[in-house]
This record gives C-alpha cells, structure tokens and sequence, in this order.
C-alpha cells in the first residue's frame, strides 16, 4: 500500500514538472498572481463531494487553466490532465479529515487529496507557492535553481561512492583469483553498492521534479549508474546460500528494504541475505561460484554462465579446469572454451596488477 501511494505521489510530482503542459499553466497563473485549486481526477469519488460549477470537457491548454483560474471555485482535470472537465466548484470533503493546514483553499485540498486519494494541487494567490496533496503526503515545489544544486551535491556524493566502490569491486576480483574471499569482502561490496543504489533513487527522485531541466543530470546519472546494478546482482548471485525458500530476488529485496543501521552493520546484512558461511564470522573463507567473473567474458550469455557454474559448482574449479572439460559443457564449443579461458586469465592479471600496483 505504502509503495502504491508513493507511486501516487511521483506521478502527481512528474505532471507538474518543467517541460509538462500543466505546469505551464501553473506558471502562468503564478505569474498572474491568482490563486488555483485543482483536482487531477473526475472519477464519482470526485463529483460525489463536488457542488455548483459547470461543464467544461475541452482538451488541456495552458491558457485554458489561467483563464478558468479567474472563477473562484475548483477545477477538474481528467486523471492524466489531458482534458479539463469541470470549473468553478466547490469542493465539500470529510470535515472530520484532520489538516494541519490554516487557509481554506490549502485546508480543502489536503482533505480532498486524504479523503478520496486524488491527487490536489493548491496555488496560493498570496505565497505565490505551488503545493500538491495526496493521500499521504504534502509537498511545496521549489524554484527549480534550488533543486538543481541539491542535485549536484548529490552527483559529487554518489561520485566518491561509487569511486570507493569500483576499488572494492577490483579487489574482489582479486581476492577471488587468489581464492582468499572473507564474507567480510562480501559485505563490503554490497553494503557499498546498495549505498550508491540509494543515492542515485534520491537523485532519480528530484529529477522528476526537474522534468525537462534535468537533461543533463540525468546523463550524468546514467553514466555513474552504469553497471552498479548487475555488479550488485551477481556478487549476491555468487555468494547467495540458495534454496527451496529463499532465492536470488528475495535475496535483492531484502537487501533494498534493508534499514540505513541494519546496512551499516555487516554481520546484519550477511544474516538477511543468506550469504555463504559462517555469518557470525565475517572473517571466514568463501568461494564465489564465478557468476561475476564470467560476465566479465564478452559475448557470453547468461544461459551459457549458469550452465557451466552448475557443471563445475566453484570460480576455482573453472579456473583450473582445461579447455576439453570447459567444451562439454552444453552449449560451449572448443573455440568459446578457449576464449572463456583466455578472458579469464586477462581478468585475473588485470585485478591482481591493479590491486597491487
């Protein structure tokens, strides 16, 4: 339900984003200094508390809004704001609905908005502020130079992260060519990982609200993001203690609905996600099963990587196995077997020079 609403709240926030007809038309009424109170939304819940008022039914234009805006009632847009169906109401919700709001038109929209579960976007004539209700949540939109220094500061955070995380990531390559993986490095890695994934859903966040203005954060974002997400995938995929119960999606959810002090606290995340081991000795030895290290190899399919993972069940015994025996695997002929082989080794020469130099 809790996911639901937010779904909600984003997709009220991405309406109103730069570059979007309706915000247009909320600039233009701001610059108007009127006031507004709109519904995004005509379904019966919506005339049910409804009075007054007339029929519009004519497609959404900026213009329209501001002009319609000069009556002192409500408006009534369809639920993807593409028409305007209904201007000058009076909404009459739940007066028992608690608000924390003081002037009438914000009072009426966060108890429309709670009441019926319609988004409800209030413009005060005297703050020159735009604020959008839902059923959960209250948010005043700020001046978009605001946001986009918020943003920025979050780019250069997620830019340190992510750096820490490619180094780990390199020494794991390593400790795993070495065959001297702890369940510590493990955790490292996805404690490290799943912070980088929490900062660019911050950044994604105010990137709806930036709607078109946020082009180029957005390019920015793409590039630091890119791979973070397999990376995460296949370390748990790797170390995960699989069974009839528990499996790899589980393992991934838990570890993105894992708590901010629950990550932080390593014996914590191994226990949640069934990592291979002895969790309460984050110190012990452990063996990737080679996931990671063979979607390294170019042109490999994933299918062809879980069969040979299942046929010789450890990185180790991939590794070290010949070529022929790489070759029986289904799907593997000689000339991929080598090329397995080959790429393996540059890898590993590559993580320990690296890691060492």
């Amino acid at each position: 339900m809790s996911s639901r609403r937010d779904d909600d709240f984003i997709t009220a926030l991405a309406a109103v984003a730069p570059g979007q007809p309706l915000r247009e038309g909320l600039d233009r009424i701001l610059k108007a200094g009127m006031g507004a109170l709109i519904v995004i939304g005509d379904g019966p819940e919506v005339l049910n508390i409804s009075t007054g008022g007339f029929l519009v039914n004519a497609a959404f234009s900026p213009q329209k809004l501001s002009e319609l805006a000069k009556t002192d009632g409500a408006m009534v847009l369809t639920s993807d704001a593409g028409y305007i169906t209904r201007a000058n109401i009076h909404l009459v919700p739940n007066p028992n609905v608690p608000t924390e709001e003081t002037g009438t038109r914000h009072r009426t929209a966060e108890r429309v908005a709670r009441s019926i579960g319609v988004p409800v976007i209030s413009v005060s004539e005297d703050m020159a502020v735009v604020t959008i209700y839902t059923s959960n949540k209250r948010y005043q939109l700020e001046p978009i130079p605001n946001i986009l220094s918020r943003c920025n500061q979050a780019l250069q955070t997620l830019e340190r992260y992510k750096k820490r995380l490619n180094e780990e990531s390199t020494s794991l390559t390593a400790l795993e060519v070495e065959d001297l993986v702890t369940l510590r490095d493990v955790v490292s890695l996805l404690q490290r990982a799943e912070l980088v994934a929490r900062i660019s859903e911050e950044i994604e966040r105010y990137l709806v609200e930036l709607g078109s203005d946020g082009r180029l954060v957005r390019l920015q974002l793409r590039e630091l993001m890119a791979g973070v997400e397999d990376e995460r995938r296949l370390v748990v995929w790797d170390y995960l203690q699989a069974d009839v119960s528990w499996d790899l999606e589980q393992a991934i959810d838990t570890l993105s609905g894992t708590d901010v002090d629950d990550l932080l606290d390593a014996e914590e995340v191994a226990h949640a996600l069934h990592l291979a081991g002895q969790t309460d000795d984050l110190d012990s030895s452990i063996q990737p099963r080679g996931f990671r290290m063979l979607n390294r190899i170019p042109h490999l399919q994933e299918g062809v990587a879980e069969r040979i993972v299942e046929h010789f069940g450890a990185l180790e015994k991939i590794s070290r196995c010949t070529v022929e025996e790489l070759a029986s695997v289904q799907g593997v002929n000689e000339h991929l077997a080598r090329s397995i082989k080959d790429g393996l080794a540059r890898i590993a020469e590559s993580a320990i020079l690296e890691r060492y130099s």
